[in-house]
């Protein structure tokens, strides 16, 4: 299944300028293709490391890392009630593995704020109080029928009730469910309910082209918001990622480099939320493919196997790995073999961020 994050924020603050550039869809900004249901499309995830590799391995194709990525309606105040195009959608971000927050911290008088005025602290302030009433609403009718299971006095029905008013007590104060510190097993019980203000969450400031590098104070601000929930934030003019995305590939170069970019803003961005996710690549190479694949830190060998074929993980013998870095030096694999620099790895490996793996099991040969 693949991974999903949904975009979220206020109208007009340009979450579908991000998510036209993120999945290359090209579609105006505002444009739904789906009337009265969300914007859904898949992010590459750009990875130089890609690239390099092929310079040693020629190949027929090259794969990277994918993200699903959700766009719903702006949400505005009161949309946990009802208000505005956002609440219909709520249901769509109870489904997504972690959130990315649109915030405007660009001018343009010619694009009205909802608000009337430009301010990020207050507009991230106003989505989180809807997500959180709304996430509210589930706990609180969750949490009468677990605290009538829970009179009979078994543990599981007990844990599940006091994990429930944890967290409408949370909500309740005005904190939203992700900065709780939670047990395994409280974390279990939440799960089912699907709240929105569980899921991680990066804070995106969309900026004006006079401040591509998010340097300004409303960038600073927004930057500073996350820092104080433990998160991360990241700036991107959507605006100018929009024009990159129209351009042909051999020409995106020169545009960046005119504005002293080393690549476009989002590839920074689908990347972070790759971190947010606690997600890190390995690297399959051959003839046919190079390709990214992506799996949970810590992940072990096998489990790195069973994600390229299921029946590999239940095969495995052992992995061939090597590092990026092995492959510019000595130039081929069998160079890499010859100067000892090839491993093999068991089924207690631990996999690395940028590992090229070729797996070998039992059943299904060598991968």
């Amino acid at each position: 299944m693949a991974l999903e994050v949904g975009i979220v924020g206020l109208p007009q603050v340009g979450k579908s300028v991000v998510f036209n550039a993120l999945t290359a869809l090209g579609a105006p900004a505002g444009h739904s293709r789906s009337p009265g249901k969300p914007n859904i499309g898949v992010a590459q995830v750009p990875d130089e490391r890609l690239r390099v590799i092929n310079q040693f391995i020629k190949t027929e194709k090259i794969v990277p890392a994918t993200l699903q990525v959700v766009d719903v309606a702006g949400l505005v105040r009161g949309a946990s009630t009802g208000e505005g195009l956002g609440n219909k959608f709520l249901a769509n971000l109870r489904e997504v593995d972690a959130i990315l927050h649109v915030v405007r911290c660009f001018t343009a008088p010619e694009v009205a704020h909802v608000e009337g005025s430009i301010d990020p602290v207050r507009d991230i302030d106003t989505v989180e109080t809807e997500l959180m009433l709304a996430d509210l609403e589930v706990v609180t009718t969750a949490l009468e029928k677990a605290r009538r299971t829970a009179r009979g006095g078994e543990r599981e029905a007990v844990a599940r009730a006091d994990a429930y008013a944890k967290a409408e007590a949370s909500l309740g104060e005005g904190r939203p469910v992700r900065q709780l510190e939670l047990t395994p097993e409280e974390m279990k019980h939440l799960k089912g309910l699907g709240l929105i203000t569980a899921r991680k969450t990066l804070y995106v400031a969309n900026v004006d082209e006079s401040d591509i590098h998010g340097e300004g104070e409303m960038a600073r601000k927004v930057r500073e918001r996350a820092a104080a929930e433990g998160g991360a934030a990241v700036a991107i003019c959507g605006k100018l990622e929009a024009e990159i995305v129209e351009l042909k590939p051999e020409d995106r170069g020169e545009m960046l480099q005119s504005m002293g970019l080393s690549e476009p803003a989002l590839a920074g961005l689908a990347r972070e939320a790759y971190k947010l996710l606690g997600l890190h690549c390995f690297f399959t190479a051959g003839p046919m493919e190079i390709r990214a694949w992506e799996i949970p830190v810590g992940a072990t060998a096998p489990q790195a196997a069973g994600k390229v074929h299921k029946d590999l993980e239940k095969s495995f013998i052992k992995a061939e790995v090597y590092t990026l870095d092995d492959l510019v030096k000595h130039k081929t694999e069998a160079a890499i073999k010859a100067a000892g620099r090839l491993r093999l790895e068991g089924k207690e490996y631990v996999m690395r961020d940028g590992d090229v793996v070729h797996f070998q099991a039992g059943l299904a040969g060598r991968r």
